[in-house]
């Protein structure tokens, strides 16, 4: 699935690279029944590395994820996609042509990045964005222009869904419960391919053949619900094999609604499930004890379904959890590589601080992933990931057993005497003794790295539990491979706090937080922490801080010259717990005199265009555009924001559009008014007069 935006012949002939392809490969038929996934056996395991360069992807499955024992990796949309200044994560979702010369790298350097992770026997896996094309006109990151959407390098008008098949009058999906609608006209603008055509269902197979002849081993097809499952199946039939002979694997992207389901969608491969996802997010922010009944909870079956805890989208739209949930997050990946169920995937990429900002790049094309910078979360290579993805090897096809719930926090269980897992949810450590199914002796803890060991002794075994922790062992030696002693994304005695603070500044000026803690600088202004303007007038960081402890802040400017201006409130102080945090700041707003505002503005845009608040006083940018306050689109057509505020106080306030040109565009009508109480949590729902 895209973000909340844009997100005849076949022109000709096929590309010059698919037809290379189809020689290249032999074009063997498939069978009509696409490859499911072995759930049974041993690497199964999907690393996600979602937008990473391919030069990175390389070296990671080098280095991590073949030692790591992980059966595949998933990577981004590697066809050439737009380009435009704001460089948006979600530009790989429109393709501008079927050519492999992408942002994240040349077409020579995705062969190389195949054949390397082949040779540290990982799969590669790559997502298939064969429902449109782009709805943005510009030019690509291969150099190709596009001046009418319907009209590409591989497409003409003709390939596109137009009247004769969508009911509706500009084209695009207004009503989702329609199947006609969600099927034959535009996503968000995205021209729809007219799948059910045997000429653009060959082109899409000579696209995807292109990438089986250079060893690409399956696809996650994105936008499936959009396609007829019917035309899913005619592509698939025109699909080759794989370099190694089989059937490339699919699994599907079915976002959840009320037409068509998941169900309708098994006969062209597996699906994500994003029921699995969100019921992890209800347990792990709520009682993990309700685990004990994943199986019968709605989720998709087994043998048709790929899990996941968090993508792309959802981490972004609130539906399932992130990174920024700190420990919670990674808990609920060892849960899910515990547990005996369908097809898993763990999910890493970079942190961010607005739903739409880019990958880590150089004029678009991304620059390679550094896990040391705070810029990337590679969860992936965390000990206690990569021990539990051990650990799932290990255990390979044996059932659950031996479950137990000791609180609404800890939960234990085994595998059939093949290994036994424990988690604690709570925010303090537990120690219970539990009936492993296990045979006596010592055992290394592989969330640990096998730094501990564990002892079981008539069968059972005293373990203690750290605080939002787990405790894992298998029946069999095992030794740390990666990452050991270094916990990657996340050590356990540290938790991400996220400080956001509203901060209107001159060019050449910076916004930095500095603190009473080592993690803040000491109150060392040459050590204070930087924050990035990517959403100005908010500047957002992220920061490691101790778990479990009070400290003071504040923030400052520093111009060009060095000379620093601090915030004339007295300090402001927090206190952590075992999960991460945000701290939603004002500058020269105290905490004791703040309070909080959700603007919630209900507004239709166009590509490119945002909504901005804007208002009479200076935490509302004092009627300066130019420090008016973006609102996230993450529940479009709802736009949103947190915005503190003072006490007490009445204020005017309206809203604006802001083109990609920075146009201004007001609201009509007179001011809006609004008067703050002495508490917190106000909100106010408007909608764009």
């Amino acid at each position: 699935m895209i973000g909340h935006r844009p997100q005849g012949v076949f022109r000709r002939t096929a590309t010059a690279a698919a037809a290379g392809a189809l020689a290249l490969a032999g074009a063997i038929a498939l069978p009509a029944t696409p490859a499911q996934a072995d759930t049974t056996a041993k690497g199964d395991v999907i690393a996600n590395l979602w937008e990473w360069n391919w030069d990175s992807i390389a070296t990671e499955c080098t280095n991590v994820l073949g030692p790591a024992g992980y059966g595949a990796v998933q990577v981004a949309p590697p066809a050439e996609s737009l380009k435009q200044s704001s460089y948006y994560w979600w530009d790989v979702y429109q393709p501008y042509s079927y050519n492999l010369n992408s942002r994240f790298g040349t077409a020579a350097k995705f062969a190389s990045m195949v054949s390397t992770c082949h040779q540290a026997g990982v799969k590669v896996y790559t997502d298939a964005v064969i429902n449109h094309t782009a709805a943005q006109t510009g030019t690509g990151y291969n150099g190709t222009t596009i001046t009418n959407k319907y009209d590409t390098p591989d497409w003409d008008r003709a390939n596109y869904h137009d009247s004769t098949s969508c009911p509706t009058s500009d084209l695009t999906i207004q009503d989702y419960s329609n199947l006609t609608q969600v099927q034959n006209c535009e996503l968000l603008g995205l021209p729809d391919l007219k799948t059910g055509s045997d000429t653009v269902r060959a082109g899409i197979a000579n696209f995807l053949n292109s990438q089986l002849a250079l060893g690409v081993d399956g696809f996650r097809v994105d936008a499936a619900k959009h396609i007829p499952e019917a035309d899913l199946a005619a592509i698939e039939s025109k699909l080759t094999n794989t370099t190694s002979g089989s059937a490339p694997y699919v699994f599907q992207e079915i976002y959840p609604g009320s037409t068509p389901q998941p169900s309708d969608y098994y006969a062209s491969g597996d699906v994500l499930d994003f029921t699995y996802a969100s019921k992890l997010k209800s347990a792990f922010q709520g009682n993990v004890s309700d685990l004990e009944s994943l199986s019968s909870s709605g989720i998709l079956p087994a043998a048709n379904s790929v899990s996941f805890v968090t993508n792309h989208d959802t981490e972004r739209n609130g539906l399932h959890m992130s990174y920024k949930d700190g420990d919670t997050y990674k808990l609920a990946n060892l849960f899910q590589l515990a547990y005996k169920w369908s097809t898993p995937t763990v999910y890493a990429s970079w942190e961010w601080t607005q739903s739409d900002q880019a990958p880590p790049n150089s004029s678009g094309f991304v620059t390679n992933t550094d896990c040391s910078s705070g810029s990337w979360y590679c969860l992936d290579r965390d000990t206690a990931v990569v021990g539990m993805v051990s650990w799932h090897n290990a255990v390979d096809t044996a059932a659950v057993s031996n479950w137990q719930t000791k609180s609404s926090s800890v939960i234990g269980f085994g595998r059939s005497g093949a290994g036994f897992f424990a988690a604690n949810n709570g925010t303090s450590s537990a120690t219970y003794t539990f009936a492993t199914g296990m045979a006596d002796g010592t055992y290394a803890n592989v969330v640990d790295g096998g730094a501990t060991k564990v002892t079981v002794s008539g069968g059972s075994a005293s373990l203690t539990l750290p605080a939002k922790g787990a405790v894992a062992f298998y029946n069999a030696s095992y030794t740390c491979t990666v990452g050991c002693g270094d916990a990657g994304g996340g050590s356990g005695d540290t938790v991400n706090a996220t400080f956001n603070e509203y901060a209107p500044t001159t060019s050449g000026t910076n916004v930095y937080v500095v603190g009473s803690i080592s993690a803040l600088g000491g109150w060392d202004t040459s050590k204070a922490i930087k924050l990035s303007s990517s959403g100005y007038p908010i500047w957002s960081g992220e920061v490691s801080v101790p778990v479990n402890t009070s400290f003071e802040f504040k923030y400052m400017k520093k111009d060009s010259s060095g000379n620093v201006t601090w915030e004339s409130n007295a300090n402001r102080s927090a206190t952590t717990t075992t999960s991460a945090v945000s701290l939603n700041n004002s500058w020269n707003v105290a905490n004791a005199s703040a309070t909080d505002v959700t603007f919630n503005e209900t507004a239709s845009t166009d590509l490119g265009t945002n909504v901005y608040v804007v208002g009479s006083i200076a935490s509302l940018g004092s009627w300066n555009t130019s420090d008016a306050i973006p609102l996230s689109s993450a529940s479009y057509p709802t736009w949103s924001k947190l915005v503190i505020v003072p006490k007490s106080t009445a204020f005017e306030y309206k809203y604006i559009k802001k083109d990609g040109s920075g146009n201004v565009t007001w609201e009509s009508g007179t001011n809006r008014s609004y008067t703050t109480g002495s508490s917190s949590g106000y909100t106010t729902s408007d909608t764009w007069k």
